[in-house]
């Protein structure tokens, strides 16, 4: 059963997982302002609903997961709008990235572009063994917009990054996993269901551990190692204040499983 209707997406929650499905199937799910815009509206509402502990992207059909940025639209951009557009994909992705709930993108096939940079604005990537990945701007005169010049570094290093953003070449899912762009690689047919899987193990955590966690990890990529480590001993004292952290070292001493309330 869906939760809101979008012209572009489609979203749903079931057992504590929001999923959002980007749909434009004629375009292989490629992202206009209206697509971006429903996005960021999506990630709100799942942000909003105490019953949604996890967000799963994914893209509809088999073909592709996003195929890119929508070219025909791009095609008659000023330059204005063309910098109006990235913002635009940038502020969308971060919002993702800086969620207090982790998002598991679900690959399913082409993540090119923009679709590239989405699956690099989330936490965890899990791939179809069908999936592709590449930055191939450079084929169209420009460069990634959407952060592919500075998350993709930050994942897979400069030099693959330089590779796979100066070649505009694609990148199998199988190579994707070994370079580190993805941490999962599974058949087609168990994408989903292995996603989900991913997301209840996450569920069963303290929710404000997890919270937390993800936010010192996402700092440890902007500020140096004293900075971040100085951050994570802060964060560490905090979690001690927590009713979770009662109940997790309580369960751990009396050999049960914990049973967490989020605060």
């Amino acid at each position: 059963m869906g939760y809101t209707t979008y012209e572009n997406i489609v979203t749903e929650i079931s057992e504590g997982v929001f999923t959002i499905t980007m749909s434009r199937p004629k375009a292989l799910n490629a992202l206009n302002r209206a697509t971006l815009e429903e996005l960021d509206k999506a990630v709100a509402e799942a942000e909003a609903n105490g019953n949604a502990k996890v967000l799963i992207i994914t893209g509809a059909g088999e073909k592709a997961f996003v195929a890119g940025a929508d070219i025909a639209e791009m095609s008659g951009f000023t330059p204005l709008e063309g910098r109006e557009f990235g913002m635009l994909g940038q502020r969308v992705f971060s919002h993702i990235e800086n969620s207090d709930k982790p998002v598991i993108a679900a690959v399913n096939g082409y993540a090119l572009g923009g679709g590239s940079e989405l699956a690099l604005s989330c936490d965890i990537r899990i791939a179809s063994e069908n999936a592709r990945f590449g930055q191939p701007e450079v084929n169209l005169g420009i460069i990634p917009g959407f952060g592919g010049t500075q998350r993709l570094p930050r994942l897979v290093g400069n030099g693959m990054a330089n590779y796979i953003i100066l070649t505009g070449e694609m990148v199998s899912a199988s190579d994707a996993l070994r370079i580190g762009l993805v941490e999962e690689v599974v058949p087609a047919d168990r994408l989903i269901e292995r996603a989900r899987e991913i997301a209840k193990v996450i569920m069963k955590k303290a929710p404000v551990a997890v919270r937390i966690a993800k936010r010192a990890i996402n700092l440890s990529q902007d500020v140096d190692l004293a900075s971040g480590m100085s951050y994570e001993a802060e964060a560490f004292t905090t979690t001690f204040a927590t009713s979770d952290r009662i109940e997790g070292m309580k369960a751990f001493l009396e050999k049960r499983s914990a049973s967490f309330g989020g605060k």
